[in-house]
């Protein structure tokens, strides 16, 4: 029987994409401890800090991350695991945002990953670890109010999973995805600073979650470790949700004290 070791990543190398804060930091950190070489590609990658390897990248464009897979590879000699987690958030409903608006969400959530996967793919067909994880959501699934735009990227992000893990399957390259429900992260900290009421509004968050707390950072990045490991061979096309029980569970409502 296999167990998964604190070492399991030893002699690999990874890319966190947005791995400069939030779950893409967390995600780095977590790797790194259990023994990859870990580089974060960020648009800021200066608050990066050792062991962890800070490299601009821009995942809107393309040459931006090819030079980043490029130095990557050139500083490490190799490269195992990508982790697709850079993307960005749009509130409203489905008029709520022009065009130009969804097409850059659109770019930077779903064509982002193919840009960086596409990248990779050359190298991870060397590795005998090779793992793709990218960060989908619950919004995929469960319909939630004023997220139109992001739901549907997220959705996309899901097929666009399932279709990579059948194409790369049989060259050795798993392919899964997370899919967190509210995380208690930066980028969320400044949906809600939007907010009229952003603590009853933080309230609301974590309330729709059967387990009444916002998700951590840290539970997402050992949901992508677990996906990521060689130790999870067998785990592929598989979207793992990490949110709660919000999709799964229906409660009913809490009962008022006698």
């Amino acid at each position: 029987m296999s167990i998964a070791r604190a070492s399991d990543f030893d002699g690999l190398v990874a890319i966190v994409t947005g791995g400069a804060s939030g779950i893409g930091l967390a995600t780095a950190q977590l790797l790194a401890a259990r023994g990859a070489q870990v580089a974060c590609l960020d648009i800021a990658p200066e608050s990066v800090q050792d062991p962890l390897v800070g490299v601009r990248c821009d995942v809107s464009d393309d040459a931006s991350v090819r030079a980043a897979i490029d130095a990557v590879v050139g500083r490490f000699g190799r490269l195992d695991v990508v982790i697709n987690n850079a993307g960005i958030g749009a509130i409203g409903d489905l008029a709520a945002n022009g065009d130009d608006q969804w097409h850059k969400v659109y770019d930077i959530n779903v064509v982002g990953m193919v840009r960086v996967s596409r990248a990779a793919l050359p190298h991870l067909r060397k590795s005998e670890a090779a793992a793709i994880v990218n960060t989908c959501s619950i919004a995929a699934w469960a319909g939630l109010p004023q997220r139109a735009l992001y739901s549907a990227t997220k959705g996309a992000v899901y097929a666009l999973t399932l279709a990579m893990a059948a194409d790369h399957v049989r060259e050795g390259i798993r392919v899964n995805a997370v899919a967190p429900g509210t995380v208690d992260t930066p980028w969320v900290g400044r949906l809600l600073g939007q907010a009229a009421d952003p603590a009853a509004e933080k309230a609301a968050l974590s309330a729709r979650q059967p387990t009444g707390k916002l998700v951590s950072a840290d539970e997402v990045a050992n949901a992508i470790a677990y996906l990521a490991s060689p130790t999870s061979g067998a785990t592929v096309g598989t979207i793992l949700a990490v949110d709660g029980g919000m999709y799964g569970l229906r409660l009913r409502p809490p009962q008022p004290p006698k």
